[in-house]
């Protein structure tokens, strides 16, 4: 066990879900998987195990926006753009909070530096593109 944290990038809120789904049709002309109702399939952008600072760091966001939850778990958080450059930033001057949980690990910050940059920046190609981004967890 422990934390499990990944974004993907989706046409509307919800399809998380539909990760796994079998139900859905290849589109030869975009080239994709899409769903019964036509919309692409969400995909992964980024994973990390147990980069417990971002996971603070969303949860602060979540807190900030006033989305409602029990424990910051499998909760779906939405990335604007404004989230993505105050994310950016926080990476790049190494503010992310100091956090710690039970199935969290040890600071990772270093140990994700590329990827996160790597995430952030696939972030802003999928919000370029029209779709939307979302962050979510699960311990």
């Amino acid at each position: 066990m422990g934390l499990d944290m990944y974004a993907y990038a989706a046409a509307r809120a919800g399809q998380q879900d539909e990760y796994n789904e079998q139900e859905g049709d290849w589109n030869l002309e975009t080239r994709e998987w899409v769903t019964k109702d036509l919309l692409p399939k969400p995909r992964e952008i980024a994973y990390w195990r147990k980069h417990p600072n971002l996971h603070g760091w969303m949860e602060r966001l979540a807190e900030s926006k006033n989305v409602e939850y029990g424990s910051f778990n499998g909760v779906e958080l939405e990335l604007t753009w404004a989230d993505i450059d105050a994310l950016e930033q926080a990476v790049t001057h190494k503010q992310l909070p100091a956090t710690t949980g039970f199935f969290f690990g040890s600071d990772a910050d270093e140990l994700y530096y590329e990827s996160d940059l790597a995430f952030i920046k696939a972030a802003r190609a999928e919000l370029f593109l029209g779709l939307r981004v979302f962050y979510n967890s699960s311990w």
